[in-house]
Formats: C-alpha cells, sequence, structure tokens
C-alpha cells in the first residue's frame, strides 16, 4: 500500500512547507496538505495544532512544517526531506550521497533563516514597522556579505557535481529547494540578484530548468501554488533592495 502523506503547515504561504510540497510535485506522489482544508474535512489551523500539542507517534515537532505518516510525525524541512527523498526517487541509493545532499539542505536551512531575519532582525513576535531601521542594516549586510557568499558556496557546490545537478547525475531535492530559494530571493530583492546572478550562472540555469520540468511548471501554474507576499518569509520591502 502507498503511504498516505500529510502535510501540515500554515495555509496561507508558502513558507518553509514550499519546500516539502514541490518534492512531493515532483515525484507525482499523493499529498494532502491539510491545514489548507475546511475544517469539516479534518483539516484548518485548528487540525494542525492539535497535534503540535500531543498528538501522533513520537517527538512532538517544535513548529510546522510537520509529516504525519501514519501516526508517526517528523518534523524540520531537512529532516523531512531526508526521509522523503529516498521513497520519492529524489536522492541516489549510497548513504554518501544521501548524507551530502542532507548537508546541502541544512546549509540552505541557514541561508533562508538569515534571509528572513533580514525583514525581522529583532523578533519575529514584532511587526516589521517595529524594526525597519534595525531591517535596514541587517539587509544591507546581508546584501553585501551573506548572499554572495551562500550563492557562492552553492555555484562552487554545482561545478564540483559537473553543473546541472547538486547530487549525482539526476534531479534531486536540494535541486528543487535551490530554485525555491533563487524564486525568493527574486522576489525579495531584484536589484541585487540581478547582480549576484551574474556571477551565478549555473544557479540561474538550475532554476530555469527546475522551472521547466512537466509537473513543476503545472504546479507553479496551479492554484495549489501560492504567491509570495509580505506574510512570508520570502518578503518584497523596497527599501531593503538598494539599486546600487
Amino acid at each position: 500500500m502507498k503511504a498516505r502523506y500529510e502535510l501540515y503547515y500554515w495555509p496561507s504561504i508558502q513558507g518553509r512547507g514550499e519546500f516539502v510540497r514541490l518534492a512531493f510535485e515532483e515525484a507525482g506522489v499523493p499529498y494532502v496538505d491539510v491545514s489548507r482544508l475546511p475544517a469539516k474535512k479534518g483539516g484548518g489551523v485548528r487540525a494542525m495544532m492539535k497535534l503540535l500539542e500531543g498528538g501522533g507517534r513520537g517527538l512532538v515537532p517544535f513548529a510546522p512544517p510537520f509529516l504525519k505518516v501514519g501516526d508517526f510525525l517528523l518534523g524540520h524541512t531537512a529532516n523531512i526531506l531526508l526521509y522523503l527523498g529516498p521513497r520519492l526517487g529524489l536522492v541516489p541509493d549510497d548513504e554518501e550521497s544521501r548524507l551530502f545532499a542532507h548537508q546541502l539542505q541544512l546549509s540552505i536551512t541557514d541561508f533562508v533563516a538569515e534571509i528572513h531575519d533580514t525583514h525581522h532582525p529583532i523578533a519575529s513576535s514584532l511587526y516589521y514597522e517595529d524594526q525597519k531601521a534595525a531591517a535596514k542594516k541587517r539587509a544591507s549586510l546581508f546584501r553585501k556579505e551573506r548572499l554572495p557568499r551562500f550563492l557562492g558556496y552553492f555555484e562552487q557546490a554545482l561545478a564540483r557535481n559537473g553543473g546541472a545537478h547538486f547530487i549525482g547525475s539526476a534531479l534531486s531535492y536540494v535541486d528543487l529547494s535551490m530554485f525555491q530559494v533563487i524564486e525568493g530571493l527574486r522576489y525579495a530583492f531584484p536589484n541585487a540578484m540581478a547582480r549576484a546572478e551574474r556571477s551565478t550562472p549555473k544557479l540561474a540555469a538550475l532554476a530555469a530548468a527546475v522551472a521547466a520540468r512537466p509537473r513543476i511548471a503545472a504546479y507553479l501554474a496551479s492554484p495549489r501554488r501560492l504567491p509570495f507576499c509580505e506574510e512570508d518569509v520570502f518578503r518584497h520591502y523596497p527599501e531593503l533592495d538598494a539599486k546600487r
């Protein structure tokens, strides 16, 4: 019997749950985005919070996204993808490749956290408007220092593997995740990314190749793919994206 995968994440944004959705969509494997279901069908935020309060087998996840398979709960994006990768055919079979994929995914997790902190450098509990001065300073340093450093690292990782994929000779969940990061950065920092991508042609080519894959293209054109917005991880505030 095929596993029935249930994904739990906030229903109105892409967020960190999008990295998991992209893996399911590329693999063509059915999954249920539970929080987007109506409450009368067992969905909604209430169903997610009930599990976070202690339902299911194993450790209770700290926060969404988390995956439910039967009564087994698994949290953290990178950890979920480590579990799903071999089951969805999105990572090679050998242990070294799987560990390297996980290592890269953890680096992507670090990158996403730093991207988020450009608009919430003081506290996630505060509104952006309450920390605009700190955000402007943080974003400036991010554009000048951290953005090129992270992109440079991933560009080199692609080059070391031949330039088309991060792991082996076929698409992996790391490629899908990097596509999401590039798309998010293009939304949040269009000026900075226009400059940065001149030095990272392999990353740009990877993002284009992922977007053109039939299942991903169909997903991106569907209502299941929510738009980027200013309630999400990737946010566009013009004052944080200097033209020079």
